[in-house]
């Protein structure tokens, strides 16, 4: 019985070890803001990472947390990444936070609902230096309502 059970559980635990083993992802940066009643146009979310590395490779990921209350079924979002140099860049994203049947694509039981979604992946930031990142929300109304908060997640991927 005992040979059994080892012969059907380590082959498990081997996978798993070696799973767990060939994943060699770590969270760079990890930050989420706040919103508390309302979002409105001109309030950005503002996020400064350090960078040291610039040989490494980065998954950009932005996380929004929101309620079943929101009306729509995306967010537009304005963002803004300024390089230690001064310059800049401005982008425009579409988060698609329900299916077309209308059923939130976030994870999350109850009310709120949380969605983790890959911008951009395998970047590297081009010079070291503080990084700053401006997310704003772009869409029709002035304020927005029932997002919770917005956050930036950037994971080394090696």
């Amino acid at each position: 019985m005992r040979s059994i059970r080892f012969k059907i559980l380590f082959p498990s635990f081997l996978i798993a070890m070696l799973f767990m083993v060939g994943c060699k992802r770590s969270t760079m940066y990890t930050k989420a803001v706040n919103i508390h009643d309302a979002w409105p146009k001109d309030k950005a979310a503002k996020f400064v990472v350090p960078v040291t590395d610039t040989l490494s490779p980065y998954n950009f990921y932005i996380n929004i947390r929101h309620t079943g209350k929101y009306r729509y079924s995306n967010l537009y979002l304005f963002m803004q990444t300024r390089f230690p140099n001064g310059t800049f860049t401005r982008d425009t994203l579409e988060i698609m936070l329900a299916n077309v049947q209308g059923k939130w694509l976030g994870k999350g039981w109850g009310e709120i609902k949380e969605d983790h979604v890959l911008l951009k992946p395998k970047l590297r930031f081009p010079m070291s230096g503080n990084y700053q990142f401006l997310i704003w929300q772009a869409m029709r109304a002035d304020t927005l309502k029932a997002i919770r908060s917005v956050g930036l997640d950037i994971e080394n991927v090696e």
